[in-house]
């Protein structure tokens, strides 16, 4: 009999191909899925000894979910950027994150841990902010997998609380990616510059070249505004991507965030340097509509992300559903096709486009050998049975309110909507103290009650 550490009995499984496997049987060990097999088939019948039993039919066991853009930094802004006048990062975000702590840096990450965890998200990239130290010390301690970096900009008008020059900024990318990169098994560390519209040249071409030359991967926003791609255009006399491609930039370790505005020439550029897109749906459809159907038919990975809790939450169960109206709406109606994003194509964006944003091929599909990094939703509720198609259905009624079981790196980390590494009470209770306290908002000038 092998020994193993968890062992999940009688699943609904979510196969690679996007098919549903019923009466399943996965066995965990230590970090990974010892074995799949059905429960039915003597012929595969596993023989384990395990901790720990998990005996459901109602269940359906999925990977789990991948925030290929977060904002750890802006937990506390939830609320208070859906009505407010452009340019919010200038005007808010990046005030708001000159005025944190180490002390409110790790209480944000507390939160946010929290609520991907709820919400079946089980790994992430975070998009950099400050004290990033305090923010990894505090995933680790969740159990939570991730891409971390420093936020890292020299913009003349950028508090003095962010700013950071290129002599100093490279070291201490360099220290953090030899303090942090494989921590736990969990944790990676990126390179990257905030915006290539709050940086010098100077900035972005040392850490860039830097990513490049020590094989550490680079991220960045890109192309996310219309008003972004012209500045650049008059500083530099042509296009984001088309400026970095040159100087040497871009590879298959380059994660660019949002990418709504490509030309013809720069999708040709993402996808013949491997370059990994992540869409935040709800942030991005009051700047525009990415060419999606384009970039999935050129074999460019895509992923989603949240964007941070100051654009909705980070649930990406809502994101994927936003992000099909969107698509239908822009691309369905207007070519005639109604299947312009299939929910099994949603589900890969979020799975395997996730796994590959986080560059980590052992995540995104239920697999013997990959990383046990799972969640379970619970389909014994009206609104999700019955049901002609689980997948569709995920798409359509799911949210991360019905995963009701999440393990990362082999390890339960909520049971029963219970979370197992993280005071979830005490967490809430210090966030809304220090809310009500008004000290971040205040400060940053992005909140006056």
């Amino acid at each position: 009999m092998l020994p193993c550490d968890i062992l999940i009995k009688n699943a609904a499984v979510l196969m690679p191909d996007m098919s549903i496997a019923k009466n399943q049987t996965i066995a965990i060990s230590g970090s990974r899925i010892l074995e799949i097999a059905d429960t039915d088939n003597s012929d595969q019948t596993i023989s384990c000894q395990a901790e720990t039993v998990i005996d459901d039919p109602h269940l359906l066991w999925m990977p789990g979910l991948t925030d290929g853009h977060l904002h750890t930094s802006q937990q506390f802004l939830r609320g208070s950027l859906l009505d407010e006048k452009p340019v919010i990062w200038k005007r808010i975000n990046v005030p708001f994150e000159a005025s944190l702590t180490e002390e409110t840096m790790a209480l944000s990450a507390r939160l946010a841990g929290a609520e991907m965890i709820k919400c079946g998200t089980t790994s992430f990239v975070d998009a950099g902010g400050p004290h990033i130290e305090a923010a990894a010390e505090e995933y680790l301690k969740m159990g939570m997998r991730g891409a971390l970096t420093w936020q890292t900009t020299d913009g003349a008008n950028v508090p003095d609380g962010l700013r950071i020059d290129t002599r100093e900024a490279l070291p201490r990318l360099e220290k953090f990616h030899r303090e942090y990169h494989g921590k736990d098994g969990l944790l990676k560390v990126y390179y990257s510059v905030t915006s290539l519209m709050a940086c010098t040249e100077d900035l972005f071409y040392t850490i860039f070249l830097a990513a490049k030359e020590q094989n550490v991967t680079a991220e960045c926003h890109m192309n996310e505004y219309a008003s972004e791609v012209l500045d650049f255009i008059e500083r530099y006399g042509e296009r984001p991507f088309l400026y970095l491609d040159r100087i040497g930039a871009l590879s298959p370790q380059f994660v660019a965030a949002h990418c709504i505005m490509l030309s013809e020439s720069e999708i040709q550029i993402v996808q013949d340097r491997g370059i990994k897109v992540v869409h935040c749906p709800f942030s991005n459809c009051g700047k525009g509509v990415p060419q999606t159907p384009r970039l999935l038919a050129a074999g460019i990975p895509v992923a989603f992300g949240s964007d941070g809790a100051g654009h909705g939450g980070l649930d990406l169960f809502r994101e994927m559903r936003a992000f099909r109206c969107i698509m239908n709406v822009a691309w369905g109606i207007t070519t005639g096709n109604p299947e312009i994003m299939p929910a099994r194509t949603l589900l890969a964006m979020a799975l395997e486009g996730g796994a590959q944003a986080l560059m980590n091929s052992s995540l995104g599909s239920v697999r013997r050998g990959n990383l046990a990094d799972l969640i379970a939703i619970d389909l014994d509720q009206p609104h999700l049975t019955p049901t002609g198609s689980i997948v569709n259905t995920l798409i359509e009624s799911a949210s991360g309110a019905d995963v009701k079981h999440s393990i990362i790196n082999g390890k339960l980390v909520m049971k029963d909507r219970k979370l197992l590494t993280i005071d979830e009470d005490k967490v809430l209770f210090e966030a809304n103290k220090a809310m009500k306290s008004h000290a971040l908002f205040t400060k940053a000038g992005a909140y006056t009650g």
